[in-house]
This record gives structure tokens, sequence and C-alpha cells, in this order.
């Protein structure tokens, strides 16, 4: 032992410093956020209704909500659902919410910050690369077909906020069971390609449910319109004159 104290002492130095490098590197690679479980349509849910907009059938389906509190960037959230159409965010600069545009597969966002979006009543549509198949988000003909669905997106339906604002964000989000979600707060719609037909589908669920669930909205709703018909003010009945004195009697 006395012969081999100074290698005992370097040997553990150098566990020491192993062990916390580790720690450093988990901490670097690990994801910012952590999900519970990835959300899946009800099984018992109708199809995703008609891709018409302004259809009165319900498009979408609704994800339980996991609350809207702020927290410091760089706090690991776990959501119960991913992807999560609400939950908690950061709220810094363009951490939170982040830009609105279209995000392409190498460029990193975490949902901590596009919940945010989604908040101030954003449409977000997240796309999936893990399966790396032809037509997938990260196809360069999808790619390109994002672009254009951005630049030819509508003002939002309640605030009339214009596109590039708020919305849309187009963003790479892996964990999740669908090649394709476009989300609102509170509201999820999953799709496998991304052609024109779901194009007119999202848009459709955007103009259905934007705007009006989230805890966030940036403009005052407009008041219903008064009615047009006028209404019936009854009239008082006339008065009714005093029965006549009667004569006095002849003296």
């Amino acid at each position: 032992m006395e012969r081999n104290r100074s290698r005992l002492i370097w040997a553990g130095v150098l566990v020491v410093i192993l062990a916390f490098g580790g720690l450093v590197y988990l901490n670097v690679t690990a994801p910012a956020y952590a999900c519970s479980n990835q959300w899946v349509a009800p099984a018992t849910a109708a199809p995703a209704g008609s891709p018409a907009p302004g259809s009165s059938t319900t498009i979408g389906f609704t994800q339980p909500d996991m609350g809207n509190s702020h927290v410091p960037p760089g706090t690991a959230v776990k959501y119960l659902y991913c992807p999560p159409a609400s939950g908690n965010h950061y709220f810094s600069g363009t951490l939170g919410p982040i830009p609105a545009r279209v995000y392409g597969p190498n460029e990193k966002t975490m949902p901590e910050g596009w919940v945010h979006n989604l908040e101030h009543g954003a449409l977000v549509i997240a796309y999936n690369c893990s399966g790396s198949a032809p037509g997938d988000g990260c196809d360069a003909a999808t790619q390109t077909a994002f672009g254009t669905f951005y630049s030819n997106f509508p003002n939002s339906p309640v605030c009339d906020i214009p596109a590039g604002q708020v919305g849309p964000v187009i963003t790479r989000f892996d964990t999740m069971a669908y090649p394709f979600v476009a989300m609102v707060w509170d509201w999820v719609l999953p799709f496998q390609t991304f052609d024109a037909a779901t194009q007119q589908q999202i848009l459709a669920f955007y103009a259905q449910h934007a705007e009006q669930n989230n805890p966030e909205l940036l403009c005052t709703p407009p008041s219903a319109e008064p009615s047009t018909v006028p209404t019936e003010v009854p009239t008082a009945a006339p008065a009714t004159e005093p029965p006549a004195s009667p004569a006095p009697a002849a003296s």
C-alpha cells in the first residue's frame, strides 16, 4: 500500500474525472424534454373530419390540457403526451415563443419553445424523420411543400394576425407516433402524408380551432353582432276617461 500510494491516488482521481465527464456528457446529449407517452388518436374516435374549410364536422382530436406555466430556459420539462399541444414552456426572447418559419431537418427546436407559440394561438406542424422514407418530413420535395404552404398561410381566424408573426411553425419532432401532426392549443390532427388534400384539411382544422382555447389570446375577441330584428316595445294602454259626475238635483 505504501509503495503504491501515488498510483492509487492518481487512479482515484482518474475515476472521479471520468465520472464527472460522463455526467457532463449525459447532460449535454440528453433531450431538454421527456415524454411519458406518445399520443395516439383514440381508437373509438370518429375519423378526423371533412377537409373542406368551413365544415361543421369536428376536425382533429382533443388532447388533455397539461397546463401553461412559464419555466426558465434550460428547464427540462416532462410532458404527459408527445407531441405536446399544451404544457409548460419557455418565456425568453426567441427561445419561446420561437420565430415562426419552416425549420429544416438539421435545425433543432424544443417543444418548450414552440408550445409558447401554441399558447398564443399559432399552428405548429411537427414532422417525423425517424423513418427516413421517401415522402417523410425530411424528403426534399416535402420540405419544398412546407415552404409553399408557409408562404400562402392565411391570417389567423379570430385576431387576424398575419402569417409569420406567431405562426405557423413547421419543425422536426421525432418523438411521436405519426409522420406528421398539426397542432393548436389542446387540439391535434395526425396525418400520413403532406399532400394537397391534407393541406386543405390542416387549414380547415386551423380555422375551426385556432384562437379558441389558448390561454394567451393576442386580441380582444370581437363581440357578437347585435340582432337586426327590432325589439317590439309594448305601447301603454290608453287612459280611460273618468265617469261623468251625476247632474245636481233640481231644487
